[in-house]
């Protein structure tokens, strides 16, 4: 399937919110096509997992199933396909006010009915060898998203306090080794902190920069799923920067610290 307009235009009044905020929910961009074939995407990787994949319900040693899997489009030509032709790359180019974009990486974040597992408070950016501002992941609703289900939670203008902490381990582990601070104690300042948390539709987004807290609670459901396809975008100003513990990735491209990131791993899509 290949469909590269969007269902409807950004508007001017939804960049000002992602400059604000750090997060902005863009309502009914992608088509019900793409739903449906992100959603056959998905199963075949839950079935048929890359290497990259991880479990972390079950590293975490609790109930239910919190899928997760990297850089699905070197691989499935659905989300190859979505990568290179949806509007999911414009978009973001749009909402950063870049001139061009590469494709990061892409991923699942699916919460299966009965996850006890929360995404912990954190930010993106120093989980990746990459560095600048143009960075924001878009995260595509592929079922109804609830607070029940699991919606994500964020902390409004946080990219502002320009502040970038050590990751925080989804599975338990401590392999992150950049000497940073960690994420505060978000839940205990909630009376000092404004969140926004998003109910979506299927064919919702939200698009969130690359330093906004975040986080996430389990889903609670008996019977609903939170499949979600994740794709993370860099713009004009992000360049190449290695760091210490990061998320596993492919190997990386040749590239010097500074770099821009264009490479046969992190194609230019728009510009």
């Amino acid at each position: 399937m290949t469909q590269s307009s969007a269902v409807r235009d950004i508007t001017e009044s939804e960049i000002e919110t992602y400059r604000q905020d750090g997060v902005v929910c863009l309502r009914g961009l992608f088509s019900s096509d793409w739903v449906a074939v992100l959603r056959d995407a998905a199963e075949r990787s839950m079935q048929a997992p890359g290497e990259l994949h991880a479990e972390l319900a079950e590293d975490r040693k609790e109930s239910g199933r919190f899928f997760h899997d990297t850089f699905i489009w070197t691989r499935d030509d659905t989300c190859r396909d979505f990568v290179f032709n949806s509007p999911a790359g414009a978009a973001a180019a749009r909402i950063m006010q870049s001139t061009k974009v590469n494709i990061f990486f892409d991923q699942w974040l699916i919460k299966e009915p009965g996850t006890t597992t929360r995404t912990p408070w954190h930010h993106d950016m120093t989980y990746w060898p990459i560095d600048g501002d143009q960075i924001s992941t878009l995260w595509l609703a592929l079922d109804p998203v609830t607070k029940n289900t699991g919606a994500v939670e964020y902390v409004k203008g946080s990219h502002n306090w320009r502040q970038k902490f050590r990751p925080a381990s989804f599975s338990g582990s401590n392999q992150y080794k950049e000497a940073l601070p960690d994420v505060p104690d978000i839940d205990a300042m909630r009376d000092e902190l404004e969140f926004v948390r998003f109910d979506l539709e299927p064919g919702d987004c939200t698009l969130h920069h690359g330093l906004t807290v975040h986080g996430s609670p389990g889903n609670q459901s008996a019977s609903h799923r939170r499949r979600a396809h994740v794709s993370r975008w860099a713009g004009d100003d992000v360049i190449f920067h290695p760091r210490d513990g990061l998320q596993e990735m492919p190997p990386l491209p040749d590239l010097a610290g500074g770099d821009p990131i264009d490479s046969d791993l992190w194609p230019r899509i728009v510009g």
